[in-house]
């Protein structure tokens, strides 16, 4: 396994940013990368026009919330949206030219991806794999570093480095409501915007993000903590972390602890991402969702 998170971001640069869309109503331009999440790959780009007529100017975004080399890319969701008021037909022209430009785009880094990126890769055999643990261990002077553990793949029979992640996050919620968040179906879709399996029970299954994370319920203690056996769908086969969150009550707001052991090394800097960008920052929006609505 190969991180393409970098490659990926250059990439899809390379194929979006200065796509331009022109019709009878103005000229749209995709000018920025604004946000790259690597999990179920979801980007999203700023968006430049100007009415034809008028000579106004507007700004808007387009979102591409699931892209994925295993769907084909005319199933890809393809968000367009803009601030309230005039300029509309720049969006609907985004939203019918200008989707099937930038699913030509998708389709160029995507084909990329396959080629241009795996050029030169091998991809590594029982043998290989425990030759390249012995290697690090080696440079280690024999021993693995005090945040790096390996752990067993039954599996495969070999052994492969792990790290323990741990957070802490302070939300403007109490402890229950929080928990809710992370036990509850509905709630969970809404902040994940996916569909999702959510059987908040010990042994209950788990699945987010169309797949991407899977696992089980395997401690549940109402407002004060929960423990899964997690993983992500990029991880080698049947290869599950310990994700351990416990909510610390602290009247209207709530800190939450998490420590997620036995994460494969070079997936540590997505992890983190995944539980930041995707769970944490994404919850605070629901929350804030919420306040509103009861405002």
């Amino acid at each position: 396994e190969r991180d393409a998170t970098s490659w990926s971001k250059s990439k899809l640069k390379e194929v979006l940013v200065g796509l331009v869309v022109e019709g009878e109503a103005g000229r749209c331009e995709i000018s920025d990368l604004k946000q790259f999440l690597i999990m179920y790959l979801r980007i999203r780009y700023v968006n430049t026009g100007t009415v034809k007529e008028s000579g106004e100017k507007h700004k808007g975004s387009v979102e591409i919330p699931n892209l994925s080399e295993e769907n084909e890319v005319d199933d890809t969701e393809i968000n367009v949206s803009k601030k309230k008021g005039e300029g509309d037909v720049l969006k609907d022209l985004m939203r019918t030219e200008g989707t099937t430009k930038v699913r030509e785009a998708l389709r160029d880094y995507l084909k990329a991806l396959k080629t241009e990126f795996t050029l030169g890769m091998i991809l590594p055999t029982k043998a290989t794999v425990g030759q390249e643990v012995a290697a690090e261990q080696k440079l280690n002077g024999n021993t693995v570093q005090d945040s790096v553990s390996t752990q067993s793949l039954d599996i495969v029979g070999v052994k492969i480095p792990t790290v323990k992640i741990l957070m802490r996050e302070i939300f403007n919620s109490p402890a229950d409501e929080l928990y809710s968040i992370f036990t509850t179906k509905e709630l969970v879709q809404k902040f994940s915007k996916c569909p999702a399996v959510i059987e908040a029970e010990k042994g209950g299954k788990l699945q987010m993000f169309d797949g991407c994370v899977s696992g089980e319920y395997a401690e549940l203690v109402p407002s004060q903590r929960i423990v899964l056996k997690w993983r992500c769908r990029s991880w080698p086969d049947e290869h599950y972390a310990t994700v351990a969150l416990n909510f610390k009550d602290m009247a209207a707001q709530t800190e939450l602890q998490l420590e997620c052991k036995g994460v494969p090394v070079s997936n540590e800097d997505s992890t983190r991402q995944c539980w930041k960008k995707q769970y944490f920052e994404e919850i605070r929006v629901l929350l804030q969702q919420s306040k509103d609505n009861m405002e």
